[in-house]
């Protein structure tokens, strides 16, 4: 499962979001993709719900959201900003099905 930390605010700006960790006071931008996401994680929920919601609102390539997606869960956990719970099963460590690291992993969230 995959939520938000407590240790930020959000909120929404034109479509967009804007987040602050209060852990380091750095601040980022999300665009609207980021910000569905973003909202998406007000509840915590599995990459395969996330990655679901995000195939019905957009027209992309399935593996390309999934890796995507992915990258970005990545980036939002290197910042602190998002949390993981209840691991994935042994032998699966770490990892989905395109064998990238599953979190964390920084790829350019910019504050």
């Amino acid at each position: 499962m995959v939520s938000r930390t407590r240790e930020q605010v959000s909120c929404d700006v034109g479509g967009e979001a804007a987040v602050l960790n209060l852990a380091n006071g750095a601040y980022y931008g999300l665009d609207a993709v980021g910000a569905r996401i973003w909202n998406l994680l007000a509840t915590p929920k599995t990459v395969s719900q996330i990655r679901d919601a995000l195939l019905e609102e957009y027209e992309v390539v399935p593996e390309h959201c999934e890796r995507d997606l992915w990258r970005f869960l990545s980036e939002l956990a290197e910042e602190g900003l998002i949390e993981v719970r209840d691991r994935p099963a042994e032998g699966c460590e770490g990892r989905h099905e395109s064998g990238e690291a599953a979190v964390p992993g920084q790829t350019g969230l910019d504050p």
